[in-house]
């Protein structure tokens, strides 16, 4: 169903219209990126790559069947065997498993490839479709919080490495 594959420098203009095509459907949820995220868009994509080489991150694209980016997930702050995990799908792939889908592959990158143990993520309490996707991926509640000022949830997840 889903794809992903880890971000490299030709996924630029792809990943740059996934992000203008969706932003007003991800600033109904999610605090927008700004104007200068787009305007400074190839600069920011090479910096990620490079730390990503170094190793902090693990950035990946979602690909549907005709490999058409639509959607993205993250992990980020790789620190003693743990990342934050984030993502996001476009408008036109919601609600159809996609986020499921590559929130479960990337949880297998994280513990075969990338070796970390445990992943932690955030959303808000109202972002229903967040929540799901998190809880049908073995994501447990570890404590609220206040999350870009509304009320919200921390998750964990433990990984198994010896796969």
């Amino acid at each position: 169903m889903v794809r992903l594959e880890r971000l490299r420098a030709d996924h630029a203009e792809a990943l740059l219209a996934f992000e203008r095509e969706n932003r007003e459907y991800f600033a109904r949820s999610v605090p927008d990126r700004g104007d200068a995220y787009f305007a400074e868009f190839p600069t920011r994509h090479r910096l990620l790559l490079d730390e990503q080489d170094a190793g902090g991150i693990h950035f990946h694209v979602v690909l549907d069947e005709e490999g058409h980016l639509i959607g993205r997930v993250n992990l980020v702050d790789v620190e003693d065997g743990s990342a934050e995990l984030g993502y996001r799908v476009g408008e036109r792939a919601a609600g159809r498993g996609v986020a499921t889908a590559a929130v479960a592959e990337v949880c297998r990158l994280a513990a075969t490839v990338y070796g970390l143990s445990g992943l932690m993520a955030e959303t808000t309490l109202d972002n229903a479709g967040s929540r799901a996707v998190l809880e049908r991926n073995g994501f447990v509640v570890v404590e609220e919080i206040t999350l870009v000022g509304k009320p919200g949830v921390r998750y964990r997840r433990a990984l198994d490495t010896s796969r």
